[in-house]
């Protein structure tokens, strides 16, 4: 077997791109095509609409067949306002901690694949290697879908995907699922001094937050559970709300953002149909017998599927405790990919190095020896992938 890259070296390579998400990523994925060109492995790019962002997809060995999916997002969270102690896009070490933007989630999962890649090809492979980059993941997996768009039309694709996200190299079988949502709400301006000729739209907006708390609290205390996950229930909360221009003016819009994270089952369509029904059956007529234009607008912003520990995924699960060393498995806290892969037929699990501690604040790292079981990790996978004899 050929011997690997330095992913560290790779790893300060990727850190260097500020690739966030919404901005254009082509020079990263033009600098891993080009990579991958250099091992005799050509790529292909399915680009988003505006044609500044786009997913790489790559195969080594025969195409003819199925094969394994290493797959991961290479677009990172902003750092604007963060107290950074380097610059963030810059990989800096310090006591074994490799500091940097996506080192952790998870530029170091990708690094550690690039690292992999001359020994791939060096292997006459029986199973075939993919690998896949998407962009914009961190905004509701918008990239990746396009892709897999594609893949559900390919006769040969994966049979199973590791999605490299941080879990300190434990196997994580299952995440919940995600809903995001923006609701606004369209009153009626008038002076403060005279309310009753306006719709004040932050107090309809209050109405419905606090609508939405009660189904949280519900969920909580007489929902549904699934030990395996923290909290085991499914969770509702606002996390943005804006409105009005002055204290003496009646506000006539107010928008506020909310999410459901949701336990597989009907949690999060039920949270919808009780705000919808409160917004419909006794809001909007108030609000309209003063003011007839009064609206109130619920738009999805994201959502993703969970990740279904199901029987589908046994023998992924299996093949990679076997290359761990290790049959723990974890539940995820957050969310990921994998329930996309999933939703087309190809089972995911989700194992990389790193840790979600880690992730989306100021001086993120990952370690050099969180690598090193990455890269051990893969050695065991291209053992697998290998022709016998």
């Amino acid at each position: 077997m050929s011997a690997p890259r330095d992913p560290v070296e790779l790893l300060a390579r990727l850190v260097a791109f500020r690739s966030i998400s919404r901005q254009p990523n082509l020079d990263l994925v033009g600098f891993v095509a080009d990579y991958l060109r250099g091992y005799g492995v050509e790529s292909r790019l399915v680009p988003h609409a505006d044609g500044m962002r786009a997913n790489l997809y790559a195969t080594i060995g025969p195409r003819d067949r199925g094969g394994l999916c290493l797959s991961g997002h290479a677009d990172v969270v902003p750092v604007a306002g963060q107290p950074w102690s380097s610059d963030p896009f810059e990989l800096v070490e310090r006591d074994g901690r490799l500091y940097g933007r996506g080192s952790s989630d998870m530029k170091g999962f990708l690094a550690c694949v690039l690292a992999a890649v001359p020994a791939f090809v060096a292997e006459p492979l029986a199973v075939p290697i993919h690998l896949a980059i998407s962009y914009d993941e961190e905004i509701g997996c918008v990239g990746v879908r396009d892709l897999l768009d594609e893949l559900a039309r390919d006769a040969a694709r994966p049979l199973g995907c590791i999605i490299g996200e941080p879990t300190g190299m434990r196997l994580g079988s299952a995440h919940k699922g995600k809903r995001a949502y923006r609701c606004c709400v369209r009153g009626l301006a008038a002076h403060s001094a005279q309310p009753q000729l306006g719709v004040n739209a932050i107090e309809y907006a209050a109405e419905l937050v606090t609508a939405l708390r009660g189904s949280a609290r519900a969920l909580e205390t007489e929902g549904a559970r699934d030990a395996r996950f923290d909290p085991p229930w499914s969770t509702v909360q606002t996390g943005t709300i804006e409105g009005g221009v002055a204290v003496n003016v009646v506000p006539d819009r107010c928008a506020f953002d909310f999410e459901i994270r949701e336990l597989p089952g009907r949690d999060g369509e039920r949270v919808i149909e009780a705000l919808t029904a409160l917004a419909c059956d006794t809001l909007l007529p108030e609000m309209r017998r003063v003011a007839p234009e009064a609206a109130i607008e619920l738009e999805p912003l994201s959502a993703y599927p969970g990740l279904r520990d199901d029987a589908g995924s046994l023998e992924l699960k299996s093949l990679c405790a076997g290359w761990l060393g290790d049959e723990r498995e974890t539940t995820l806290s957050f969310g990921t990919e994998g329930g996309l892969f999933q939703s087309i037929g190809i089972p995911a699990v989700v194992c990389g190095p790193g840790s979600i501690t880690r992730a989306h604040r100021a001086d993120e790292y990952v370690r050099r020896d969180e690598l090193a079981a990455c890269m051990s990790f893969l050695a065991r996978f291209t053992e697998h992938c290998r022709a016998p004899g």
